[in-house]
């Protein structure tokens, strides 16, 4: 499980411990990612996942979007807000290319009684983006983006087709523990580059308002005009 650049244990343990306590699905998807090795640090903190279920509150979220499932933590999270909002009415389209991680995450999203909420979209991220630009054109309320870095500036411009007015795009890893930063890594490395350059675009695209935050490995934020 991931955590903020520049927090030691002790300031994880009291930020985490300051926010409201984690549903019980969910703390069973992070001790099961955490297990898991290395790979558990693609999976957001539970301090992101408390910054997720705000934003889905704040937009009032009954339809949302989201790109790189993993184990289904952030999917969990933003899921029991927007049930707790709207009911079943509530809907979220999760997209992955990795058929073990939907198995892996139906596990959680059926203790927390929402996978009947959720339509899982396999396959290129990519490819079922632009799927839903032509199936949900400006219906959608959040979009959460954390997959593969080099494709992120095409999901943004499907998001920016797939959110309505006022809706709300995240994404997730744009500090990259902080390679951004460094311009020998943004040369030598494709994603680092494809962060900095989105983050560059996104700052002057007057078709958002935005706000780059060091929440976890940073968290980019646009909200649709």
């Amino acid at each position: 499980m991931s955590r903020s650049i520049g927090l030691d244990e002790t300031l994880t343990a009291y930020v985490r411990n300051a926010n409201r306590r984690e549903h019980p699905a969910l703390e069973a998807c992070r001790v099961f990612t955490d297990n898991m090795g290395q790979i558990s640090r693609m999976q957001i903190s539970p301090e992101q996942g408390a910054f997720l279920q705000m934003c889905a509150r704040l937009v009032n979220a009954k339809t949302a979007v989201e790109i790189g499932v993993f184990t289904g933590y952030s999917s969990l999270a933003t899921l029991l807000t927007m049930k707790e909002l709207h009911g079943d009415a509530a809907k979220l389209y999760a997209c992955d290319i990795n058929a073990d991680y939907f198995r892996q995450s139906k596990r959680f999203w059926d203790q927390g009684e929402v996978t009947h909420l959720i339509e899982m979209r396999q396959g290129d991220a990519t490819e079922t983006a632009s799927q839903l630009v032509e199936e949900i054109p400006g219906k959608a309320d959040l979009m959460f983006i954390d997959a593969d870095k080099a494709n992120y500036d095409a999901y943004y411009e499907a998001g920016l087709q797939i959110l309505r007015p006022g809706g709300l795009i995240l994404l997730d890893n744009v500090l990259w523990s902080g390679d951004v930063a460094d311009a020998r890594k943004r040369a030598g490395d494709r994603d680092t580059s494809a962060l900095y350059e989105l983050a560059e675009k996104i700052r002057e695209d007057r078709r958002v308002d935005m706000a780059f935050t060091a929440i976890g490995d940073g968290i980019l934020m646009a909200t649709k005009r």
